[in-house]
């Protein structure tokens, strides 16, 4: 028997069991685009649309998509399922393995904590849109005015207890499905999520179609007016398309470590930025509609998705209905998120400590939940205490405030960045070519050409934009 068939009679491919390899390019598809169809699609892409104008700022946002977001998500798959472990271990590898120094992993190192930072404050929020849920089911919104629908917000985020129990039960739904590995956990839940989510999501587009105002939602997406666009709202839409594919957190490196290797990594990263991208259409033709239905504002914040959409769907024939699904959706969608960003620790210790996925996936989950505390307080009991108030930059930040300030500002760009620096320049061209099946092809010097140097540029923009 030779070497390789005795590889394959043990199940083991790519440098990994079969049973912790997607089984298929549709199964990563999905677990890719649940990890990237998040808050930031249904909540945030919304909101600073509407804050910036619309149609131009959309333009604007898929041009960034093209060319800052999918090269850094090809890189990042690529140095996954090369490496074939852990984001640390896999950075660490490969930087052996073409000549550059063992301190590379520390972009591993970096993902790893972001993602598990980010997951803390992240499944609060999460804890938020299940509690909402409940309220939307039980009428709490219809006939309500501003102030009733602020003042539920309001108080929830006012009750410790309150706010602890949905995080707790958030965070109990992503050790369940972590806990049970890559097919059985991961994509089975991505399996069943992701086509619900769309399913739900294309039914709040259809209700929105019922209202007289889902022409004005389409113009406002689609009609460009560029009077309105600023350079912050440039720059606006360069950060969130970078942030939106979940780059910067180890979660791609840890996701493509399981993608079998005749799996083509161009193909899956486009599929995964279109997927992304049209929630966050959908998500925007869902929301704007509702929004000028009612006569509420769509440049409304943050508090578009939590107080102004359950003042909307408390003023509309089947409001409760419809408002109750939109917030299961809004669960769907933070779910599938968070268990990716769980995954890379979880993977880590795993591999590192030698630890079986069931106790690693509690022991990270602890972590988490123990760290998310701290932003529930910030957000009451701990609203004035602000760490870093001697810092004319942080004078009035919470830890919530600094938690979410110091990953989306700091740690995920330099990280983007990092690895844009690592394919581009690190590694030795023929290996990146071999990874993803593009040698010697015009598409390829396209690509490379970005990664080298368009994207590195567009990150470091955005990055000294924001801690400036």
């Amino acid at each position: 028997m030779t070497a390789s068939s005795t590889t394959a009679s043990a199940g083991v491919a790519n440098g990994q069991p079969a049973a912790r390899l997607w089984s298929s390019r549709f199964a990563f598809i999905l677990a890719a685009t649940g990890s990237a169809v998040g808050l930031g699609n249904i909540w945030k892409f919304p909101y600073i649309t509407g804050e910036n104008g619309g149609g131009a700022f959309v333009l604007v946002y898929l041009f960034c998509i093209a060319l800052i977001g999918l090269p850094i998500m090809m890189g990042e798959v690529l140095i996954g399922r090369r490496g074939h472990h852990n984001p640390i271990n896999s950075m660490r590898s490969l930087a052996l393995s073409d000549g550059r120094s063992s301190r590379w992993q520390g972009l591993g190192w970096m993902g790893v904590i972001a993602s598990f930072i980010i997951l803390s404050f992240y499944s609060v929020i999460g804890g938020w849109a299940v509690s909402y849920v409940g309220s939307s089911a039980s009428g709490a919104f219809v006939g309500a005015d501003a102030d009733q629908v602020g003042g539920i917000f309001g108080n929830l985020l006012a009750s410790p207890g309150d706010l602890l129990l949905w995080h707790t039960v958030f965070m109990a739904m992503v050790i369940v499905v972590v806990a049970r590995g890559v097919r059985a956990g991961l994509e089975k839940a991505v399996t069943l999520l992701m086509p619900a989510l769309f399913v739900l999501l294309l039914l709040m587009v259809g209700y929105a179609m019922t209202t007289d105002h889902f022409g004005a939602g389409v113009d406002f997406l689609f009609t460009p007016d560029f009077s309105k666009l600023t350079t912050e709202g440039i720059l606006t839409a360069m950060g969130h398309a970078f942030f939106t594919l979940s780059l910067g957190m180890g979660v791609m490196m840890a996701y493509g470590s399981y993608l079998p290797r005749e799996v083509s990594i161009v193909k899956v990263s486009i599929a995964v930025s279109f997927m992304d991208t049209l929630v966050a259409l959908l998500a925007g033709l869902a929301i704007f509609p509702i929004v000028f239905a009612t006569g509420l504002e769509p440049g409304a914040g943050p508090g578009l998705i939590f107080q102004t959409l359950p003042l909307a769907f408390g003023q509309m024939t089947g409001g409760a209905f419809f408002g109750t699904l939109f917030f299961v959706l809004l669960v769907f969608a933070a779910w599938t998120s968070a268990i990716s960003l769980l995954e890379p620790l979880v993977s880590w210790l795993e591999e590192h400590k030698d630890v079986n996925r069931l106790a690693s996936t509690l022991g990270a989950g602890f972590m988490v939940w123990l760290l998310g505390i701290a932003s529930i307080l910030s957000l009451n009991l701990w609203s004035d205490f602000h760490p870093l108030g001697m810092f004319t930059m942080f004078e009035g930040k919470t830890i919530f405030d600094l938690l979410d300030f110091f990953t989306a500002n700091v740690m995920l760009p330099l990280g983007g960045l990092l690895v844009a620096l690592f394919v581009g320049w690190g590694m030795k061209r023929a290996s990146v070519e071999s990874e993803l099946g593009m040698e010697s092809s015009v598409a390829f010097s396209l690509w490379y050409g970005l990664v080298r140097y368009v994207t590195p540029l567009g990150v470091l923009v955005v990055f000294v934009y924001n801690l400036a």
